[in-house]
């Protein structure tokens, strides 16, 4: 029996060209109209772009999603009727290079020497260095894993927090949520990478972030709605010396009339650190098709109830 592969992602043809490379047997890859969503039992779709679709796919079984985030396929009232999967273990080198890009640039004070240079200054400033120091990141996945090796290989002493405080390789402490603001003061590096569910929503909040250092660099690099933007924005007019680098927001793009677009003290970028490239997601998509016309368990299987 054949299947029916609808695409959904915003660069459908280069999928489309390089599925047509890979041997995927008696399938059809279908166009993104009514009659494909209607028939296609196989999705390779970007969340945001499904969810919509939902109610009119009448022969869906599985759905591969293109992204790692999937809340827009989890929320409470959306059907859960079909194997869902999404894309791990491929974002790891690219954030922890995000990180340490400008971790590295923040403490080698990067930027003043370059303000320095167009006035023809030569002013050596107040190096410091990463040995020592303490990096807190908030998950323990696949990602913060990739970035703990990293800060180990510059001598960082590294606090991770998951849900059931299980140690995990690579952190010298693991702890719960609950205990974040027994952290908080003590890292010169604070790293979100949770993924968004109830229980993580606002974890940085007005309260939490006043417990930061006062020359700490945070990061929000998971989902924007782990951090509350607003009270952010208040605790950095207040603390100059803090830095923030931030690529997810709730509303993305991050709407032209919010404040913190102006500060010194933060760097924004739009949702970059870590893209899905398309080749990495098809090596995803064709080991999990061949699994699925065996009938075996699905790798990087998204549970419902848990929201990732």
């Amino acid at each position: 029996m054949g299947h029916k592969l609808l695409l959904l992602t915003r660069e459908n043809e280069r999928y489309r060209q390089l599925l047509n490379s890979c041997h995927l047997p008696n399938t059809e890859i279908l166009d993104d109209d009514p009659q494909g969503i209607f028939n296609a039992d196989i999705w390779l779709a970007e969340p945001k772009l499904a969810a919509p679709l939902l109610p009119h796919a009448a022969n869906l079984k599985w759905m591969q999603s293109t992204f790692a985030g999937v809340d827009a396929l989890v929320k409470p009232r959306q059907r859960k009727d079909y194997e869902l999967t999404n894309v791990r273990g491929i974002f790891g080198p690219l954030m922890s290079e995000y990180l340490f890009g400008y971790l590295l640039a923040y403490q080698r004070e990067h930027r003043k020497y370059r303000t320095q240079q167009d006035q023809k200054i030569w002013l050596p400033g107040s190096f410091k260095t990463l040995q020592g120091q303490t990096l807190l990141l908030l998950g323990t996945g696949s990602i913060a894993k990739h970035i703990a090796q990293t800060a180990k290989h510059f001598g960082m002493h590294v606090i991770g927090i998951n849900r059931g405080a299980k140690p995990t390789r690579g952190f010298d402490e693991v702890d719960t949520l609950a205990n974040l603001t027994r952290y908080l003061p003590q890292a010169d590096a604070v790293a979100s990478i949770l993924p968004s569910t109830p229980d993580t929503r606002g974890a940085l909040n007005k309260q939490t972030l006043s417990l930061l250092k006062e020359e700490v660099v945070l990061f929000n690099l998971g989902r924007g709605d782990v951090l509350d933007l607003d009270a952010l924005y208040q605790q950095l007019i207040k603390h100059p010396e803090q830095q923030a680098i931030l690529d997810v927001f709730n509303q993305e793009p991050l709407p032209e009339e919010h404040p913190i677009w102006s500060l010194d003290n933060v760097v924004i970028t739009p949702h970059i650190a870590a893209p899905s490239f398309p080749e990495q997601v098809v090596e995803i998509f064709t080991e999990n098709f061949h699994k699925w016309i065996k009938g075996e368990k699905l790798s990087h299987r998204v549970h419902f109830e848990r929201g990732y």
